[in-house]
């Protein structure tokens, strides 16, 4: 018998959600073959039976909440065909919810629960609860809506457990929904996680943004005259966004506080630029990094883009494609927008928000001319980055795309 049990993926997951169940019980099943889908809150992960023979119990259901190392499914070894434990299949919810109720007990050791619900927190919080030995259902959490976050629990310190466990509450004082009027639809786990950093991101940093915009001709017009050669030469086709990663890596070796981040009381220069490409999917807005983007060219960073965003959208990036960026780049345009104000990504000090490109009246040489024109937007953190900065730093973004064999010279 091989018990299947939510694996170790890194660090910072403690938890996920059962996305898809690719088997049922009383499917044959190989070693090594991948039985469920798992939904973290960065990635989707498949897991797999370290065992051949057949699935004959299911623990948790679509949907449920498991935890690293709970036991979520049985194979039993033996050649048995699909059809023979068949019967079982009908009788086996019934055993299966007395058998699911302790696993998540040996499977974390967290201290919370005193209320016997479940304290709905952030995998960093209830991290760094164990480390504590705090209880989260004692933590007073700052976000309205009961979701107790990694500072919550750090300036909980390490007070005794006391009967301030009405604080997770919050969540129950939800109206009734008329479900002939209104459509309910679970939000998931990414979806949830997204909202929960964004909201972090807005409550623990002094957001500010600043515009600019640029002059796209001459950019678009070096563009159209290459294209064709670059592909043949590189076996790549020339976007956009290479020009953009390029201008904004001169940027930042020219603005280093603008690819930096705090630490509680320091700030840290970052010597590298690994730059966060955000990349729209179904399930969500993900931000896959571009490693040293600085050694690289115009064709290898379009290469690098093209693969994460594939990747992004067939649900098979990992862990390592998602951390440890210093700076991001999100593009709007590409769905019409004509400007916003892009929140920041995680501990980052600041973000390139890029938009359409429309035809506008400006003034050239002191004549009005119809230009190709884009507005840019810099959200950035004022505790790190005045705004003689950030300031700069986009104006040399600008003058760089408006002079784009600049970029050829320097890449």
């Amino acid at each position: 018998m091989a018990e299947i049990k939510v694996p170790e993926l890194a660090e910072s997951i403690t938890e996920g959600s059962i996305a898809q169940w690719v088997k049922k019980v009383g499917d044959r099943v190989e070693k090594g073959e991948f039985i469920v889908e798992l939904e973290t809150d960065k990635v989707n992960a498949e897991i797999i039976s370290e065992e051949a023979g057949v699935l004959t119990q299911i623990l948790a259901e679509e949907g449920d909440t498991v935890l690293v190392g709970q036991v979520i499914a049985v194979v039993e070894a033996g050649e048995g065909a699909a059809p023979a434990p068949a019967a079982p299949v009908e009788a086996a919810p019934a055993p299966a919810a007395p058998q699911a109720a302790p696993a998540p007990v040996a499977a974390a050791p967290v201290v919370e629960e005193t209320t016997g619900e479940r304290v709905i927190a952030s995998p960093a919080a209830r991290k760094l609860a164990r480390e504590k030995g705090i209880d989260l259902a004692a933590v007073s959490p700052v976000d309205p809506q009961g979701r107790v976050r990694v500072q919550d629990v750090a300036a909980h310190g390490t007070a005794p457990v006391a009967a301030s466990q009405a604080a997770p509450a919050a969540p129950k004082a939800v109206a009734a929904v008329d479900e002939s009027r209104v459509t309910v639809e679970k939000m998931s786990r990414r979806r949830q996680t997204i909202a929960k950093r964004l909201l972090e991101v807005k409550q623990s940093t002094a957001m500010l943004t600043t515009f600019n915009e640029v002059d796209m001709t001459n950019v678009m017009a070096l563009r159209s005259r290459k294209k064709d050669q670059f592909f043949e030469s590189t076996g790549s086709k020339l976007g956009f966004m290479s020009f953009f990663t390029k201008a904004v890596v001169a940027a930042l070796k020219k603005y280093p506080y603008v690819n930096a981040q705090i630490v509680g009381d320091e700030i840290h220069l970052n010597n590298f630029f690994d730059i966060g490409v955000a990349v729209s999917t179904e399930e969500g807005l993900v931000v896959p990094v571009v490693r040293d983007a600085d050694r690289k060219n115009f064709a290898e960073i379009e290469d690098s883009i093209a693969d994460l965003a594939k990747k992004a959208r067939d649900k098979k990036l990992g862990l390592a494609d998602l951390s440890g960026g210093s700076f991001t780049i999100t593009n709007g345009g590409v769905f019409g927008s004509l400007m916003s104000t892009p929140i920041m990504n995680g501990t980052q000090a600041a973000i390139l928000g890029m938009h359409t490109i429309k035809k506008r009246p400006v003034e050239v040489n002191g004549e009005v001319e119809i230009r190709p024109m884009m507005y840019l937007a810099l959200s950035y953190d004022h505790r790190i980055i005045d705004g003689k900065d950030s300031v700069g730093f986009l104006k040399t973004v600008k003058e760089l795309l408006e002079n784009p064999e600049d970029l050829l010279l320097n890449s």
